[in-house]
């Protein structure tokens, strides 16, 4: 970086694949979420996602994959309103949050669209499916149709009695915390991203129109109440910005987590453009002491959450930062700080004290360290953005830049040869079976 080399172990860029993923009885692979002994769909996902590029050329790989999105599939199945799941398939954590349906189906949507493989296209992923958009429209019409109810009221919430605005009723945000208005603005962009996905999915695997068509309709619907009901103006903004949450009645609020999806990482989700004039508004406000959850400190700038210890930073939002970048001093100082943070170890911690590195949550955390291998894939090796959406979605838009690189193209080419040896060395094949049904 600027001269200075750093040098990130196999251990870091690997480790959840290597330490995370188990493969089950049933064929599938059960995605533990670090230090926790459960598997998030959204974690899972997210895990998962950045190694699908490498799938490619390494078929045992791709069977990792197909049985990690079997596992999602068949969780899906047993709750569609449960965020996390234990080995046994028993419910961990029932909060609903619009984004653990929607991770998965970007999972799948990016690996068929990278691998064009017919194996992914089972009945329960099917029945999956089918199921994320009868719950998906069920909640765009909570008060009349949804079972769910908020089991703990705060400060007088009325979310149970949300107007039916076209938005998906959340209870809970990406962060796990409970919302304060009833419609997540991150979680709606995703699901926009997600609905697409589905509807191609849908088509391509089994053929099924009319829920490609009721798919497809939704995410235009959906995509039409964001912009009516989530984009304010702020006058410390400078103008236009979508709000973090809304109530469909006019209330709103301003401020973003780091937790993913957000409003800095929708381009990441496959929503925004990294060029569209109300997103670079908004993550430049996010980016401000105008968001109640930015910290600065000695050793690093950025977002945390409520999640956490007030003044600490999340690596996922320093991490988003870098990837929807198009300025490499930026990307740099991103990679500096994360340095900074991850210590000794080489990993990827939860969140940390931007003035004090050592005071950190969570010392193995799947999900972040899997980002910070995404973000080390593009930016020492120049490997390209992976799509998780098809670009006729956004036409002649860009969602994120197409090379954050920050060493010359030799560097890059050398960097990406010893990253796939080390991958070979650190991560063990995958029994015979996993991922097949």
């Amino acid at each position: 970086m600027q001269g200075v080399p750093v040098t990130v172990a196999p251990e870091t860029l690997f480790h959840t694949l290597a330490a995370d993923f188990f493969v089950e009885p049933d064929g599938t692979i059960y995605v533990q979420t670090g230090d926790i002994p459960a598997m998030w769909l959204r974690d899972a996902a997210a895990q998962t996602l950045p190694y699908v590029r490498l799938a490619r050329s390494r078929p045992a790989l791709a069977t990792w994959i197909r049985a990690v999105i079997a596992r999602e599939m068949r969780n899906i199945e047993i709750d569609p309103y449960a965020n996390a799941f234990s080995a046994n398939y028993h419910v961990w954590e029932r909060k609903w949050e619009v984004d653990s349906l929607a991770y998965p189906v970007l999972l799948a949507w990016t690996y068929e669209d990278a691998e064009h493989d017919p194996r992914v296209f089972t009945a329960s992923v099917h029945r999956a499916l089918t199921l994320v958009v009868q719950t998906y429209a069920c909640e765009r019409r909570h008060a009349k149709c949804s079972r769910y109810r908020v089991s703990a009221r705060t400060r007088g919430d009325d979310r149970d009695t949300a107007p039916d605005v076209g938005l998906i009723w959340s209870a809970f945000r990406a962060s796990d915390d409970a919302t304060q208005y009833a419609y997540n603005v991150p979680e709606q962009m995703m699901a926009v991203t997600a609905l697409r996905d589905l509807a191609d999915l849908a088509v391509q695997g089994f053929g099924d129109h009319a829920l490609a068509s009721r798919a497809t309709e939704m995410a235009s619907s959906l995509d039409a109440a964001i912009v009516r009901y989530s984009v304010v103006y702020d006058f410390r903004c400078g103008g236009m910005v979508y709000a973090y949450e809304v109530d469909g009645r006019g209330r709103h609020v301003f401020f973003d987590d780091a937790n993913v999806p957000s409003l800095l990482a929708a381009p990441l989700v496959g929503y925004a453009s990294v060029d569209d004039p109300l997103y670079h508004r908004t993550r430049e406000c996010v980016l401000s002491a105008r968001n109640r959850y930015y910290y600065r400190g000695r050793y690093a700038n950025g977002i945390g959450s409520p999640h956490t210890p007030a003044g600490f930073v999340w690596p996922l939002a320093l991490i988003a930062r870098a990837l929807t970048s198009t300025d490499r001093g930026e990307v740099l100082s991103q990679l500096r700080a994360l340095s900074v943070s991850a210590g000794k170890s080489g990993l990827i911690h939860e969140s940390f004290d931007p003035n004090d590195p050592r005071r950190f949550t969570r010392a193995e955390f799947g999900w972040a360290n899997a980002m910070y291998a995404e973000l080390l894939f593009r930016a020492a090796a120049d490997f390209p953005a992976q799509r998780v959406t098809a670009s006729t979605a956004m036409p002649f838009r860009r969602t994120v830049a197409e090379s954050i690189a920050v060493v010359d193209a030799a560097t890059a080419v050398a960097n990406r040869g010893f990253m796939l040896r080390a991958f070979e060395r650190a991560v063990p094949l995958p029994v015979r079976g996993a991922g097949n049904e």
